[in-house]
């Protein structure tokens, strides 16, 4: 294939990834239901920079060392859903009810942007994911690492304009969404996701 193609052929298998609903759409829901907008463009920042992370990573051969290393990759591993767990975990037992003027404005809530990105850095699937696919759209005689940091910056805009989608079309609604019993059950469907994907995380194999 010419390299239009091979950029024509990516763009769309990412673009169908992106739309497959997962941990980082559930997390971004969450952020833009209970803490606005403005929190769920950090998490959503921070889930693309941990793609980044891992882009870095399998350019510059630490994703093929987790990829042929077991022991590497179960650290990862454990350590990621160890980490989605805690997430969880605090969500079902301590759930919001209502938000702070200062929650709403994004001053509180914590971190988003660091948790979306350790979400997606302390998962080895998207290391395994990324060394498996990425070279599929990399020509002969292309270089690697320009290559891989392209593509990877292609799947980044993707899914920054549909976190942006999904962030927009909880705004309509936000009224509804801000109400106690709505934040709470947002919390805890959450909460359970992240666990549900931690064990997941935890049990699976390559």
């Amino acid at each position: 294939m010419s390299i239009a193609d091979n950029l024509l052929a990516f763009t769309f298998a990412a673009t169908l990834l992106t739309l497959t609903p997962g941990l980082d759409t559930a997390l971004v829901l969450r952020t833009a239901t209970v803490e606005g907008k403005r929190q769920a463009f950090r998490a959503a920042l921070g889930v693309n920079a941990g793609c980044l992370v891992w882009g870095a990573a399998v350019a510059f051969g630490l994703g093929a060392l987790i990829a042929v290393s077991e022991l590497g990759y179960n650290l990862l591993k454990y350590c990621g859903a160890a980490y989605l767990a805690w997430l969880g975990v605090n969500m079902l037992l301590r759930p919001r009810r209502s938000l702070a003027p200062a929650e709403a404005n994004g001053k509180a809530g914590g971190n988003w942007f660091l948790k979306g990105m350790l979400g997606n850095v302390l998962n080895p699937k998207v290391g395994i994911f990324y060394v498996s696919f990425l070279p599929q759209f990399i020509p002969q005689g292309q270089p690697l690492v320009a290559w891989t940091f392209g593509l990877v910056s292609i799947h980044v805009v993707l899914g920054l304009v549909w976190s942006m989608v999904l962030i927009g079309a909880t705004q309509p609604l936000s009224g509804f969404l801000r109400r106690e019993s709505v934040i709470r059950w947002m919390d805890r469907t959450t909460g359970m996701i992240f666990v549900l994907f931690a064990a997941r995380l935890a049990f699976s194999k390559r």
